[in-house]
């Protein structure tokens, strides 16, 4: 199918959407300001529902062809702010560890900056199945540390450790791949 880039349209649903998940991240902040059980999951259901329009935006934008410049920015953008806000946000609570949030963090700026000056040259680098992978993982992560109390037998706090550890693997994996890509663009091999 093919996507057409509508110019003047830049306020639709799917853009609607990822501004949604920027006002999502106040709340789900206030949310766990109070970090007992009822703060927690309150957070973790205004977290899950941000991330869910991450996937209905997208669909909607291919679908009914809406995709735009201030799209291609905001998606992104809005993912990679609501997770690492929240993820930072779980430290001071000893739910998520400072270095691994940090090594996120750093991963999420270093490649926006990399997929910014890409695109300053007329390139694209799109996103890859590992960093869907990372961000899945993230989402997931990052939820079950939201929760973080025992839920039906589950210790939720562990399985967030556990999926943040999974995680920071693919967050690696996929920001490796990343400079590979933009140093195979910017510096390609002689004779290539």
């Amino acid at each position: 199918m093919n996507v057409i880039e509508k110019e003047g349209a830049a306020l639709n649903l799917p853009n609607a959407l990822s501004l949604l998940r920027l006002f999502a991240i106040p709340v789900v902040v206030v949310c766990l300001l109070f970090p007992g059980r009822s703060g927690s999951f309150l957070a973790a259901l205004f977290f899950s529902i941000a991330f869910v329009t991450d996937f209905l935006d997208g669909y909607l934008a291919r679908k009914y062809g809406t995709v735009t410049a201030l799209g291609k920015f905001l998606d992104p953008l809005a993912d990679k702010i609501l997770v690492c806000v929240t993820l930072i946000m779980l430290i001071p609570l000893d739910r998520a560890p400072a270095w691994i949030v940090g090594i996120i963090v750093a991963r999420e700026i270093a490649v926006t900056g990399l997929r910014g000056a890409a695109v300053t040259e007329g390139i694209v680098i799109q996103a890859s199945k590992l960093g869907k992978y990372k961000t899945f993982f993230q989402a997931m992560a990052t939820i079950a540390l939201c929760l973080h109390y025992q839920y039906v037998g589950v210790d939720l706090h562990t399985v967030g450790k556990v999926l943040l550890w999974v995680a920071l693997v693919f967050t690696l994996l996929s920001g490796w791949a990343y400079f590979q890509a933009f140093y195979g663009v910017f510096f390609p091999r002689k004779g290539s």
